[in-house]
């Protein structure tokens, strides 16, 4: 574990923060915090951060793009994945069209998520067919008709 000293200047910041993005892409406040519980005072953390933007290292767009991709291959739907970018502080007209340009069809998705779960079908009784409902929300597919 790095003390806190670990990111007193400039070079040190920029460093960490290229470790970071070198295992994944992070968005801007995802990276922020992290150098922040590093040590990295917010204001200096900052300046790096946007010295990495200028210099095309650090993109929320191409974070938004590759988590969309990751987290779509693992079954989840567009309201889990708005709502995830959401929280990682992705700005939400760059969530909203990076889903518009996203090419996934969102309703085979979500029959393949269903099938693969509930390989028997649509329950026939109400309180198992709520149970189907339910997950199919929790996986992010709101609007999602059990058949």
């Amino acid at each position: 574990m790095r003390s806190r000293a670990a990111l007193d200047s400039p070079l040190a910041i920029r460093r960490s923060a290229m470790d970071l993005l070198a295992r994944r892409e992070h968005s801007y406040s995802e990276l922020l915090g992290k150098l922040r519980q590093r040590g990295a005072p917010t204001e200096a953390a900052e300046i790096e951060l946007d010295r990495l933007v200028e210099d095309g290292l650090l993109s929320d767009a191409r974070f938004c793009e590759a988590y969309l991709y990751a987290r779509s291959q693992r079954g989840y739907g567009p309201a889990r994945l708005r709502e995830e970018l959401r929280q990682r502080g992705v700005a939400e007209s760059l969530v909203e069209r990076t889903l518009a340009e996203f090419d996934q069809d969102w309703s085979a998705l979500a029959q393949r998520v269903f099938n693969k779960r509930f390989p028997e079908g649509r329950a026939s009784d109400a309180a198992e067919r709520g149970k189907q409902l339910r997950f199919m929300q929790y996986r992010g597919f709101g609007g999602f008709q059990v058949d």
